[in-house]
């Protein structure tokens, strides 16, 4: 098949495009820059920004079906930056799947659409599990918005699905862990509430078969079409477990600092002010949505996505680290 990847140079675009390649699809990335690991693998890529519906629908001429991961990620920014990349963004897609007559739409979606201040989630699903309210993070708010619009354009012409991988990291993670490694070098990692909350996280290989095994059972009428699925590796541990496992994979001694949550949503509450009345470049370090994120368990129900599309994480997170421990040696 042809199919089209938004995002395909990020780092679960790249193994999606991977994987594709692999199963001998044709495939296209939609991207804002140019990838030469794209290139080296054969995918053809397109240049251009989500929210230019000319654009999304040029990338998308000639596909059968899209993978649409591509999305404005993190805690910070403008709502406006996030709604035209996550909210516009996605309408276009959708667009340029119905005026090509594209039948498979894959939305790759983020268990944080369900985030509820500091309810804990312990072996939900999405049925069970409802969207959240009052957001304090504009990623959160559009990737929601965003999801009910893929699953609500599900019909007898265009079969959809919203997977939400929770935490992915692996070999290639330019996100996670080198954010990881930096603030623990410098001394400034912390766990906020002690980490002791479960937590589920997802390897990246496992991220990437759960969207092969949704796609290949996807059409109208299956039992995944229209519906969100969450995934993990469905091994829930505590953060500190999981973040010290990453950090001595990445050859980096563990942390212990802890710092309670009052005092970080605090943080988060003042970094929040702060940082647009004095103007303050990058990220802050914490922000109300973080440190509800950071101290709150969140482990899912994986039935679900084993039932309708038949997704077994194929990977363990010990064996998942060692492979990283093993990248990060190579270099």
């Amino acid at each position: 098949m042809n199919i089209l990847v938004t995002g395909g140079g990020g780092f679960l675009g790249q193994a999606l495009c991977r994987g594709l390649v692999e199963r001998g699809h044709d495939v296209t990335s939609f991207n804002r820059g140019h990838y030469p690991a794209l290139d080296a693998i054969g995918v053809r890529q397109f240049r251009g920004d989500l929210a230019d519906r000319d654009a999304v629908a040029a990338a998308a001429s000639g596909a059968d079906a899209v993978f649409h991961n591509a999305a404005k990620a993190g805690a910070w920014g403008s709502h406006d930056s996030y709604h035209r990349a996550n909210v516009v963004g996605t309408d276009n897609v959708i667009a340029a799947c119905r005026a090509h007559g594209i039948g498979k739409l894959v939305y790759t979606s983020t268990p944080s659409v369900t985030h509820r201040a500091t309810r804990p989630v312990e072996g939900g699903n999405a049925d069970s599990v409802p969207y959240g309210e009052h957001f304090k993070a504009p990623y959160a708010a559009t990737k929601a918005l965003a999801e009910r619009a893929v699953l609500a354009a599900n019909d007898g012409m265009l079969a959809t699905v919203a997977l939400r991988p929770r935490l992915i990291w692996g070999p290639g993670d330019n996100q996670l862990l080198p954010r990881l490694v930096e603030r623990a070098r410098s001394g400034r990692l912390r766990f906020v509430g002690g980490g002791r909350n479960l937590i589920d996280t997802t390897y990246i290989d496992n991220a990437a078969d759960a969207h092969f095994a949704a796609f290949e059972h996807l059409e109208p009428g299956a039992a995944c079409a229209g519906r969100a699925y969450f995934i993990s590796n469905g091994e829930p541990r505590p953060a500190r477990e999981i973040i010290n496992g990453l950090l001595r994979a990445a050859g980096e001694q563990p942390v212990d600092k802890g710092i309670p949550f009052t005092v970080a949503y605090a943080a988060g509450a003042a970094c929040e002010a702060l940082w647009p009345l004095l103007r303050l470049q990058g990220e802050p370090p914490m922000t109300r949505f973080l440190a509800e994120q950071l101290a709150t368990t969140h482990w899912y129900d994986m039935t679900p996505a084993r039932q309708d599309f038949g997704y077994v994480p194929r990977v363990t997170i010990d064996e998942g680290l060692e492979r990283l421990a093993a990248a990060c040696a190579r270099g």
